[in-house]
């Protein structure tokens, strides 16, 4: 009987490798390989505008006229289930942290990246256009064909989706475990973020519960609507939750994200539609990030975190953060003028907030993409009980 060594088994082998070399091999040895994450990284972010234009411009060609609508849904869908995280973090946070966490000032801890190794060369690679202009480009030309029955259109656009599928298949599936293993490896050796999780440990544990308290929610309610096993549909998803710790990336982690959400059973071309446009607006792990180290950051520094403050805070990060999934980090980077001008911090702060939310980044990406799968089937089930 052949062994099949599949995606996952590599992903995970790719982490402890990567750990575990970076922590004893010299600079020049790390530098290789940030050279190639390097490179890899810069493929990835010039092939993820054209992911999403190759799946969702024919997805919603291929729902036909009621797309419109299916968007819609889609998108409420995306927003309340991000909201819902935000909320929940609040209220976890407001009531465990004060009992662990007392007034300090850690504001003299620098950002992980500086201690990270250098690539050797940089290599860039421009997108032909950026992810929200890919997103918009694709809804205009998926109603659009939709709408008209253009035939020539969407025929382009079926061979052009065959084209990224075998990108996805031949070249970014096989090197995905080479690149996180890169990105561990540095990771560890610059070891500026072992110290950040060693003092942020309370905070860390209760984000990580958080984030598998809203799948769990996510996932329970796709299993209660599609009348299966929520944790049946949980294990299929968990190679995009394993990639998505590497690359903290939800938009570079698609190509896996949409494999095994077909794999799931959701229809397929609902998933060729709802994971690309998941990947952009559906941030809940990252939200319960941002706001439960938010919080975190508040108490450290002596403040009194209120619902009324938060709440709007909450509501915004969700339409801000849109383009954000792009780039590794891009979230709190994203929410720096939230936290600016919503919350009142200073540079010490969002210093501090920087500092917290990349040491965990991954973990909230990884939150955010395997709720994809669970969102894809509540769509996928919305989608059998409507003519399209």
């Amino acid at each position: 009987m052949k062994f099949n060594f599949g995606l996952l088994p590599r992903i995970v082998v790719a982490i402890v490798l990567g750990v575990l070399i970076g922590l004893v091999a010299p600079e020049n040895l790390v530098r290789v390989f940030a050279t190639f994450t390097s490179i890899f990284g810069n493929f990835l972010n010039f092939v993820v505008p054209l992911i999403i234009l190759g799946f969702i411009a024919p997805g919603i060609a291929k729902l036909g006229k009621g797309s419109g609508k299916l968007l819609g849904v889609a998108t409420g869908i995306a927003y309340a289930s991000t909201i819902t995280a935000g909320v929940l973090a609040f209220f976890v946070a407001t009531t465990v942290l004060p009992n662990f966490m007392k007034q300090g000032s850690l504001s003299n801890l620098e950002d992980p990246e500086h201690a990270l190794a250098s690539s050797f060369i940089a290599l860039e690679m421009t997108p032909v256009f950026g992810v929200m202009a890919a997103l918009i480009l694709a809804f205009l030309l998926g109603i659009g064909m939709a709408s008209t029955g253009s035939k020539t259109m969407a025929s382009f656009f079926d061979e052009f989706q065959a084209i990224i599928e075998k990108t996805i298949s031949y070249i970014i599936i096989p090197l995905l475990p080479f690149h996180i293993f890169g990105i561990f490896a540095n990771m560890a050796y610059g070891g500026a973020v072992f110290e950040i999780l060693s003092l942020f440990g309370i905070v860390f544990i209760m984000i990580i519960v958080l984030h598998w308290t809203m799948l769990m929610l996510q996932y329970s309610a796709a299993g209660a609507l599609k009348g299966r096993n929520p944790f049946s549909i949980l294990k299929t998803m968990m190679p995009a939750y394993f990639t998505a710790l590497g690359t903290q990336s939800s938009a570079a982690t698609i190509p896996v994200t949409l494999r095994q959400a077909r794999k799931s059973g959701a229809n397929e071309r609902v998933t060729d539609f709802t994971v690309p446009l998941f990947a952009t607006i559906h941030l809940s792990g990252s939200t319960i990030t941002l706001v439960s180290c938010a919080i975190g950051v508040v108490l450290l520094t002596g403040g009194a975190p209120s619902f009324g403050s938060f709440f709007p805070f909450i509501l915004m990060l969700g339409v801000t953060m849109i383009a954000a999934p792009g780039v590794p980090g891009g979230a709190v980077m994203a929410a720096i003028g939230l936290l600016q001008s919503m919350l009142g911090f200073d540079e010490t702060m969002v210093a501090l907030m920087i500092a917290l939310y990349l040491a965990q980044d991954s973990f909230g990406t990884a939150a955010n993409v395997t709720g994809d799968g669970a969102l894809a089937h509540i769509v996928d089930r919305f989608t059998n009980g409507r003519k399209v």
